[in-house]
């Protein structure tokens, strides 16, 4: 994998994991419009902790899945999974 690669995949790993983490710990407004009964977003969403967490998290992932494309336990080449020769 080289490192553009590598960037795509951390970024999408991290969007992944950001919609993952984003409703955990959020309480919803406490009186709802009259109206609607519409809550509205949370009244503290702490998007910084999320964002951070998010971080952490997605790092951990790229980690297990760098590991995962660059070795040789899944792949197409070699193994189980090997496509078979081309016939001459």
């Amino acid at each position: 994998m080289n490192w553009f690669t590598g960037i795509v995949l951390y970024i999408l790993i991290w969007w992944t994991a950001l919609f993952a983490v984003l409703p955990i710990g959020t309480r919803p407004v406490e009186d709802p419009d009259s109206a609607t009964g519409w809550r509205g977003a949370p009244a503290r969403p702490l998007l910084l902790r999320k964002v951070i967490a998010t971080t952490l998290v997605a790092a951990v992932i790229w980690v297990g899945a760098y590991f995962l494309i660059t070795s040789d336990y899944l792949s197409f080449r070699h193994g189980m999974f090997a496509a078979p020769p081309l016939p001459d």
